[in-house]
């Protein structure tokens, strides 16, 4: 009869229980990232091909600009037979000339001379603006509305304000995810953090995340973005706070995507420093943070905007808070209960693929001016 194995020590049982604690934790990354790969891997729906000319106007701002530029001239190579592109510092009279476009698109439009659109107007050329940093930047984007015939904005809230410009067609678009720049990590990741800040240190962000950072920063945590030596407990995390990297859409998805949570802090429509929002318009509507960060296939944690409802369903897709306290509180619950926190980030990219990509958003866009 053999002998009775002998009991393990106290030492081996904890070399047991991180085995299997070890196994527990790369089966549920694995399964995350399978079925992440799976539904990356579906085609996206087919679209009409509109069979139009549009001349799209980038915004000549460079980076961080210039990745939208990137996503719109995609979608519209898409969905239209032919797009000229160019931007605001071109003569776009002599172009029109020379291509006769059916449509021109504008991203951002602030450095456009704007006695070239009456000119194109008078022309039969459709003119559109899509507006991309409403309502921050209102005292400046009021002034040239009523040059187009077509108003775009992200912004909810400022519909209504261009509409009593006398802008006839204005209408609710936000921003979308660039499925060729934010999508998920379906191997093993690089990156591996419990949590990840990405974004420039306003003013309303320093004093939100100054309350609570010594329990914020007990995790593994990450934060990065400019002016983040605003906040004076900067230096007592080292390298943990990245100051003043600017990141590519690329290395943030790859950043998103090996965070287990990402915090989505949207930046206050009151900030006397940053904006020029004279009529200061609340902002309402989810940035594009929201759909960049789900397209990553992470759980997203993000200040309660009234608008959020709208895009993902709250508390199944991502998670919302509305203070210091209760953002902690979701922190812990969310990295002690991993299954609802993969289930939440899939149905949130199961979610941006259906319905907010910007192929979705031009082909609205182009309904809209053309049916």
């Amino acid at each position: 009869m053999p002998a009775p194995p002998m009991p393990r020590t106290p030492a081996e049982e904890e070399k047991l229980r991180g085995r299997l604690t070890g196994f527990k934790v790369g089966y549920d990354e694995g399964y995350l990232r399978g079925r992440l790969a799976i539904l990356d891997g579906r085609p996206e729906q087919l679209l009409p091909v509109r069979n139009i000319h549009v001349m799209y106007v980038a915004s000549g701002k460079g980076y961080p600009y210039s990745p939208l530029d990137d996503a719109v001239l995609y979608a519209l190579q898409k969905l239209t037979v032919k797009v000229t592109v160019t931007d605001v510092r071109q003569d776009l009279i002599e172009l029109a000339t020379a291509q006769s476009p059916d449509l021109m698109l504008v991203l951002d439009g602030l450095d456009l001379p704007l006695e070239q659109l009456s000119v194109l107007r008078s022309r039969g050329i459709k003119t559109a603006i899509w507006l991309t940093d409403d309502p921050y930047y209102t005292d400046f984007t009021m002034k040239i509305v009523t040059h187009y015939d077509y108003v775009f904005t992200l912004e909810r809230n400022c519909v209504e304000i261009y509409r009593g410009l006398g802008c006839t067609e204005v209408h609710y678009l936000p921003f979308a995810a660039h499925r060729e720049h934010y999508r998920p990590t379906t191997g093993r990741s690089p990156v591996c953090r419990d949590i990840s800040f990405i974004g420039s240190a306003y003013w309303n962000r320093i004093e939100f995340f100054r309350n609570i950072m010594p329990e914020l920063m007990s995790y593994n945590t990450v934060i990065n973005g400019i002016w983040w030596d605003r906040l004076p407990e900067a230096p007592l995390y080292g390298d943990r706070i990245e100051v003043g990297k600017w990141m590519s859409p690329q290395e943030t998805a790859t950043t998103y995507s090996g965070s287990k949570i990402v915090i989505n802090l949207h930046r206050s429509h009151v900030d006397e420093d940053a904006n020029n929002n004279a009529l200061v318009i609340p902002a309402a509507s989810p940035n594009p943070r929201t759909f960049e960060i789900a397209a990553s296939g992470t759980l997203q944690l993000s200040d309660a905007r009234d608008d959020m409802g709208s895009f993902y369903k709250i508390g199944e897709e991502i998670d919302t808070f509305s203070s210091p306290l209760e953002l902690m509180e979701k922190v812990h619950y969310y990295l002690t209960h991993e299954e609802e926190r993969r289930e939440m980030a899939l149905r949130a990219f199961e979610r941006t693929l259906k319905d907010h990509t910007y192929t979705k958003r031009l082909n609205q866009l182009l309904k809209v001016i053309y049916g």
